[in-house]
């Protein structure tokens, strides 16, 4: 495990530079994105002969050449919707570091999950600028949808069954998929990960679990029980503090949150070690080819069937914020409301503000409400909207930027 720790080593001395110097910059949700995940979807590459092989790929996004590493099932056929699992490498890592499993191999290629999908699955690994994921301008999260768009125009993919993970600095990478991408993705396993690549959007639900060390020095712990409990809150769970193991034991414990809206889990896995996303029970070690995590992440991605994903209510509504400008005092916002599974003759958004901010002005919606409760209406020219459809508003506002949980109720 040489390599690993060495690899590791130089997680922690840059992910430190990372925090000191606040290079992660917020992503920007730009773009379309990928189909919506729905029940089994079979993509426009079913049935065709693929032109993509395994092997390192390389393509356009952005104005900008970007490198990804792809593996196809041993036994690919062209009929069979596949799983499509993302691997995102860590902050000095590479596509080929996650590909190959380093000095654990094949066990541990992809985090254990190649081995684990026996031939039943996609995966891909996307290489980041500078080894890294700081998704300047949401460039990471469009190259990651163009990728979807490659992949899937050439290969059959379930579009209910997309999955992300990654570790450290691809943890973060992975959250961020959660926030700006919730109904592309099933679900996401973050290994000892921060807020670091962004949360555009962040207040819809997706299955998720986060792994974490007690002893991490590196991201502590307590930032990533924060990401878990973003999706405790959007996943509708009951919020609880967990139990985690105690220092010293050398031990893991894995919760799963109660009260979870159906399909959408939350899961918890904190483990007495230090900044690993391979860590071994009873030692101070890592190892890819005998950890527990590859075994957990790989029972909570498989428990999703290719019909599992829940569907929209009919006439329900979704909102999501975004902020798109901020200056000293104050800043812009975007608000989208989507519609669920049937049309929508009228809508109504209502948040809290965390701290004092106060709306200057705000068009497309009539806004009520007093101190920090606010309540927007629709306007009468964009209360309908079609099934799946989405329509906008807009404000600005004093204050520290902010985006609160939103709620929305449709008429």
């Amino acid at each position: 495990m040489s390599r690993h720790r060495t690899f590791f080593a130089v997680i922690a001395v840059a992910a430190l530079l990372v925090l000191a110097t606040g290079h992660a910059a917020m992503s920007s949700d730009a773009g379309t994105g990928a189909a919506p995940a729905g029940a089994l979807a079979t993509t426009a590459g079913c049935g065709k002969t693929p032109t993509l092989r395994s092997g390192t790929q390389s393509m356009q996004t952005s104005g900008k050449n970007r490198s990804f590493i792809l593996r196809l099932p041993d036994d690919y056929h062209n009929g069979t919707p596949y799983r499509l699992i993302f691997g995102f490498h860590w902050l000095g890592g590479t596509a080929a570091d996650v590909d190959s499993g380093g000095t654990s191999g094949y066990p541990w290629s992809f985090y254990g999950l190649r081995q684990l999908s026996d031939n039943g699955a996609i995966f891909v690994a996307p290489q980041g600028f500078n080894n890294g994921w700081a998704n300047s301008n949401g460039e990471d999260v469009i190259f990651v949808d163009d990728l979807i768009r490659l992949i899937e125009a050439d290969l059959c993919v379930d579009t209910s069954q997309r999955f992300a993970t990654g570790f450290s600095y691809g943890g973060g990478m992975s959250f961020s998929l959660a926030c700006s991408r919730p109904t592309v993705f099933r679900a996401v396993a973050v290994f000892s990960g921060a807020q670091l690549s962004g949360c555009s959007g962040g207040t819809e639900p997706v299955a998720y679990i986060g792994l974490h060390g007690l002893g991490d020095t590196v991201l502590g712990i307590a930032q990533g029980r924060a990401l878990r409990d973003r999706f405790v809150r959007n996943n509708g769970c009951t919020a609880q503090n967990p139990p985690e193991p105690s220092a010293g034991s050398r031990s893991h414990v894995i919760t799963t949150y109660s009260g979870c809206r159906a399909g959408y889990p939350v899961v918890w896995a904190a483990f007495d070690n230090g900044h690993t996303p391979a860590p071994v029970d009873g030692t101070y070690t890592d190892n890819g080819a005998t950890t527990w995590t590859k075994a957990a992440v790989w029972t909570f991605f498989s428990q999703f069937g290719s019909s599992s994903t829940p569907t929209p209510e009919p006439g329900g509504c979704t909102a999501t914020m975004e902020t798109v400008n901020s200056w000293s005092g104050g800043f812009q916002s975007t608000v989208t409301v989507r519609a669920g599974g049937g049309a929508v003759d009228g809508w109504t958004v209502g948040w809290t503000w965390p701290g004092g901010q106060t709306i200057n002005s705000l068009w497309n919606g009539v806004r009520s409400g007093s101190g920090a409760g606010v309540t927007v209406r629709n306007e009468a020219y964009n209360g309908s909207i079609a099934p799946d459809g989405t329509t906008t508003f807009g404000f600005t506002a004093a204050g520290a930027p902010a985006t609160p949980t939103l709620n929305c109720d449709a008429s």
